[in-house]
C-alpha cells in the first residue's frame, strides 16, 4: 500500500515490488525504514537497507526493486522536491546555475547524521502529514533542502537545475539505456528532442524505427544471457519487457523457439 501525502510519502509493501515505468520525474530524498531497496541506473547498482538514505535526481532512468525483510514488510519515507518550490528558492537566493554537473541518478547520504535524525523525526509527524497539512509539508521540504545544502553546497547545482534536458548524443544514450521500460516520448525528452525529431534522428542513426530496434536489441541480449545459463524469469524485467508472456512470445517469434529451450 502507499499513502500519497502531497510531497511527503510513506510507502509499505508486503511482497517484492518493481516500479513499472522507470523514469524519475522529480528530485527526492528517501530513507529505507525496513526491508531493502535496490536501485539500478544501468551503470551503478546498489542495495539500501534499514536506515540508509539516498537522494534521487529528476529526469533520470532508474530501476527500483523493493524487497520486504525476513521479519518485516518493506517500508520507506520519501520527500519530493517539486519544481515550483525549488524555483521559489532559486528566486529568493538569486541563484545562477554555474554549470550542469554529470552525476549518478542517485547519491547515498546515509553517513550524514543530521539527515538521518531529520528523516526519523518525520515519522513522528505521520498523522499530521496524512491529514494533509500543506504548511507543515512545505516547511519540512525546505528544512530537508537546508540540511542537504549544509552537508554539500554543490548539491544546489543538482537540485536547482530544473530546466528541461538539452540535446545530447542519441546513439550513445540509447546504447546505454535500451533496457529501460519507458515510452518513446520519455526517451525523446531525455535526449532533448520532440518525439517527431527523436524518431527522425533515430532512423538516420540506426537505419530502423525505434520500437523495432529496441525489441531486437533486447531480444539479442536475452539470447546471449540465456545461452550463458540465465533463466527467462530472471532476465525479462531487466531487459525492459513488461511481463514474461510478452517476452516469451517475442523471443519465439524472433528465434523460432521458446526461451526455455536455450536456458536448460
Amino acid at each position: 500500500m502507499s499513502e500519497n501525502i502531497d510531497y511527503i510519502n510513506y510507502s509499505c509493501y508486503f511482497t517484492v515490488f518493481r516500479e513499472g515505468e522507470q523514469f524519475v520525474s522529480y528530485n527526492a530524498l528517501s530513507m529505507v525504514i525496513s526491508g531493502e531497496m535496490e536501485l539500478n541506473d544501468g551503470v551503478h547498482r546498489q542495495m539500501f537497507r534499514s536506515g540508509d538514505i539516498y537522494l534521487v535526481r529528476k529526469n533520470q532512468l532508474l530501476k527500483f526493486l523493493k524487497k520486504p525483510g525476513e521479519e518485516a514488510e518493506f517500508k520507506s519515507l520519501s520527500i519530493r522536491f517539486d519544481d515550483e518550490m525549488l524555483n521559489e528558492m532559486i528566486s529568493e537566493e538569486q541563484f545562477i546555475l554555474p554549470e550542469r554537473l554529470k552525476m549518478p541518478a542517485f547519491i547515498e547520504v546515509s553517513e550524514v547524521k543530521h539527515l538521518k535524525y531529520f528523516m526519523e523525526s518525520l515519522l513522528q509527524y505521520k498523522d499530521l502529514l496524512e491529514n494533509k497539512s500543506p504548511e507543515l509539508a512545505l516547511l519540512k521540504q525546505k528544512e530537508a533542502l537546508i540540511l542537504l545544502f549544509g552537508h554539500d553546497h554543490s548539491l544546489k547545482n543538482i537540485l536547482f537545475d530544473i530546466s528541461d534536458p538539452y540535446k545530447i548524443d542519441l546513439e550513445s544514450f540509447m546504447q546505454k539505456n535500451y533496457h529501460f521500460n519507458v515510452k518513446l516520448d520519455r526517451f525523446a525528452y531525455l535526449t532533448g528532442r520532440s518525439l517527431a525529431t527523436f524518431k527522425r534522428d533515430f532512423e538516420k542513426i540506426f537505419g530502423t524505427a525505434p520500437r523495432k530496434w529496441l525489441l531486437e536489441k533486447r531480444l539479442k541480449e536475452a539470447h546471449y544471457l540465456l545461452k550463458t545459463g540465465r533463466r527467462a524469469s530472471d532476465i525479462y524485467l531487466d531487459l525492459g519487457f513488461e511481463n514474461l508472456s510478452h517476452f516469451s512470445f517475442a523471443f519465439k517469434k524472433q528465434y523460432g523457439l521458446p526461451p526455455s529451450m536455450l536456458s536448460v
